[in-house]
């Protein structure tokens, strides 16, 4: 992400998006992001090289749309403006009138890259990019097969084939060049290869410029692999549905679906639509969404995610979302959008790189220029010397070293079900100190059941049916327990009025002319007096490790019921690996103190209890003192820790408004994949620092071979090519990543989602 100096006001500053054909690479999104910032007018820049857009806040009044377009087509670009972003969509459906995933590839001659993206199975030679190295490869060879027998002849086919490599670079840099971009890469090479040339050296200027190009379509390769899983995302869900219209049913396409719409999924298809099963029970596969390895066993109630295969039952779903705000649409949203949120070691590589391209010319020119002037020594040789320092400083292995690496473990943990938003916060995970854990639907099931009832003033019968109907408008899951308790006893609810929650403390409505509260006992005993009997039996509930609430009316206990909500089965197990790895747990919970110590007890872990948001918030700050904090939530009263943390982590079945403040979500609902993002987090990093430490390295050691005079231009280009080879593959190699319970057990996945792996 850009930001100049100076931006425009909102009133007066436009919001542009573009498809950007050509843009489908780390490299690429760094240009384009650096002559953008540029222009006048220009205010937040976000660019996404999966999807190749360009989101822009531009005042027109300073700089033209059109001015805008003029200088990405001279960087070789093709720009197509859209109204405003677009959700992606399948790929028989394109966007916006611009179908790129429908093109034989993106071709393009650009900003420092002749590299594509080819379709997944299609076979590198057929590219522009792979006819191009095939074109040199065979120029190279034959100008050698001349140099036995005509040397003259020889000398022709390396100058070729130097400039049929050299002339999309040369043009690009010149181009870079006027609007501000001076010391690009194309810049280096361009200079080394026209140089080995002027310098008698034209077969290493072919082998310069061939070795580039190889490098180029490697590059190409790899970001079609990491772009390959978010693109197969996009077909997993159906592309039509069968629309139960009254008696009537007839196949419709899946992304007009209206939400309320009744659907029938048939044994063996995918679930069409994000929605609620209101006929029929099965066995569906969310593993294709969530990566959840077991098939999940659902009835009448229960949600149902888009793009879910349906096992062997007949299901009626209503539909609860519509196609562009499906679980899989937010997924690849979402994912998408975490490259526009760079790591902070990738601003400092773009920074460092910004510094480092212009330092390697400056270098080159001194060591061409201060031994022959200074030192009388031989011109041709440090002339020769200072060429090959130009392609020794290309930073093409820097450069990939982190974007690479970011994309390729975002990917590898959407496939698993672990939804990371951004680069930065990727790379906080895996340094966090302290996780706090929300208790209710977190480190519980989020599936309580009540096991007591008490009648203080009302009958036991009385109290739950007044209890529910309180409840009724409420998604907490205590409120469900209480109603699925309520309709269990065959209890007829009365409808509420006036519902209303209150922070931290419980819930009030009108029920049949008067108004009631379900609060908590700390609640009402500032508010009301309890029998010392009563308070006696709350205390024992709680300390059963069960959560008491309390049904009462302004001046009168009516009642008391208690649930109890089972932890997760793998919390305990999560606790202790993290524990393992050095992070500190702890719960922070708005229930009371001994229903917390109780579960904490039970999992291994401190415990804050009788916690009102405000009081997560203050909490939360004090973690942080002692470095970074992930919080770790499900519900609304979450959502203000989950932001205030330096990291948030919803669960996967939890509120929407918690799934938008968080920066990573657990799709699968299990704690043990905080375990997972941690150790996907440091297994990045330690991928990323190998990566910068072996690049920066190697332009070392070749630095001072070169100035000894034991390594040559050929070497050099080798080197650079190599570096970026290894980076890439060592970058790739996080595509495979599988969390510790997949170690065992490989997931059984979509097989569209593993084609990015």
């Amino acid at each position: 992400m850009t930001r100049p100096p100076s931006l425009p006001s909102v009133s007066e500053a436009s919001s542009l998006t573009y498809f950007v054909e050509g843009m489908d690479c780390a490299s690429c999104v760094q240009k384009v992001e650096r002559v953008v910032g540029r222009l006048p007018g220009t205010g937040e820049v976000k660019t996404s090289f999966t999807k190749q857009t360009l989101i822009l806040e531009l005042d027109e009044a300073q700089t033209p749309r059109q001015t805008l377009e003029t200088h990405l087509r001279s960087l070789g670009y093709t720009p197509t403006l859209r109204a405003a972003p677009v959700q992606p969509k399948s790929p028989e459906h394109g966007h916006a009138g611009h179908d790129h995933d429908s093109h034989d590839h993106a071709r393009q001659d650009h900003a420092g890259h002749t590299h594509e993206v080819l379709p997944p199975n299609t076979l590198w030679y057929k590219g522009t990019q792979g006819k191009l190295v095939l074109t040199s490869g065979v120029l190279l060879a034959l100008a050698w097969v001349f140099g036995f027998v005509a040397p003259q002849l020889a000398l022709y086919g390396y100058v070729a084939a130097t400039l049929l490599g050299v002339w999309p670079l040369a043009k690009s840099a010149v181009a870079s060049a006027r609007l501000g971009d001076f010391f690009s890469i194309n810049l280096l090479v361009s200079l080394a290869a026209i140089g080995a040339v002027l310098i008698g050296q034209a077969a290493e200027g072919a082998v310069v410029v061939f070795f580039f190009a190889v490098g180029e379509l490697l590059e190409g390769v790899a970001a079609g692999r990491a772009r390959a899983g978010i693109q197969a995302l996009s077909a997993l869900t159906p592309k039509t549905a069968l629309l139960m219209d009254g008696n009537e049913m007839r196949e419709v396409p899946a992304d007009t679906l209206e939400v309320g719409q009744m659907v029938q999924v048939r044994p063996g298809s995918r679930v069409p639509a994000d929605g609620s099963i209101t006929a029929g029970q099965s066995s569906l596969d969310d593993s294709p969404v969530t990566g959840e390895s077991m098939p999940v066993d659902k009835n009448v109630g229960d949600a149902v995610f888009a793009g879910s295969i349906n096992g062997s039952g007949v299901l009626t779903v209503k539909v609860d979302k519509a196609a562009a705000d499906n679980t899989i649409a937010r997924i690849i949203h979402l994912v998408e959008e975490a490259e526009g949120s760079k790591a902070p070691t990738a601003r400092f590589i773009d920074r460092f790189s910004r510094l480092y391209t212009p330092g390697v010319v400056l270098v080159s020119a001194l060591v061409a220029l201060i031994p022959p002037l200074l030192l009388g020594a031989e011109w041709h040789l440090w002339l020769y010397k200072s060429i090959t320092l130009l392609l020794i400083g290309c930073p093409c292995a820097l450069v990939l070293s982190v974007p690479a690496a970011i994309t390729s473990a975002v990917s590898a943990g959407t496939r698993r079900g672990l939804l990371i938003k951004g680069g930065a916060a990727l790379e906080t995970i895996g340094s966090v100190k302290t996780v706090a854990f929300d208790k209710t639907g977190t480190l519980t099931a989020g599936q309580p059941r009540v096991t007591d009832v008490l009648g203080a003033a009302l009958s036991e019968s009385e109290v739950l049916r007044l209890a529910a109907a309180v409840e009724a408008g409420s998604s907490h899951p205590l409120a469900q327990a209480i109603s699925g308790a309520a309709k269990s006893a065959g209890l007829s609810v009365p409808a509420a009025e006036a519902a209303a929650a209150l922070a931290g403390k419980g819930v009030t409505a009108t029920v049949e002319g008067r108004p009631l509260f379900v609060s908590s006992p700390k609640h009402v005993a500032s508010t009301l007096n309890l029998a010392p009997d009563l308070q006696q039996r709350l205390t024992a509930f709680e300390e059963a490790g069960k959560t008491v609430v309390v049904l009462h009316s302004s001046d009168q206990v009516l009642g008391v019921v208690a649930i109890r909500d089972e932890a997760r089965p793998d919390a305990a197990q999560a606790i202790a690996r993290l524990k393992a790895m050095g992070v500190k747990t702890v719960m922070l919970t708005g229930d009371n103190a001994r229903t917390g110590k109780a579960i904490a007890a039970q999992l291994g872990l401190d415990v804050r209890a009788e916690l009102l948001p405000e009081d997560k918030l203050r909490l939360i700050g004090e973690l942080r003192q002692d470095g970074d904090v992930a919080m770790v939530g499900d519900g609304i009263n979450d959502a203000p820790a989950l932001a205030k943390a330096d990291v948030g982590i919803a669960m996967g079945g939890g509120t929407d408004v918690a799934l938008e403040a968080a920066d990573a979500a657990l799709l699968r609902g299990r704690v043990s994949g905080v375990a997972d993002l941690v150790q996907l987090s440091r297994d990045t990093m330690t991928n990323i620092r190998w990566n910068i430490g072996f690049a920066l390295g190697l332009k070392a050691i070749f630095l001072v071979t070169t100035l000894l005079g034991y390594t040559n231009l050929w070497m050099a280009i080798l080197a650079d090519t190599g570096a970026t080879a290894i980076v890439t593959a060592n970058a790739l190699r996080l595509l495979g990543w599988r969390g510790k319970e997949d170690a065992a057990t490989v997931p059984v996945s979509g097989p569209a989602l593993h084609s990015g792996a």
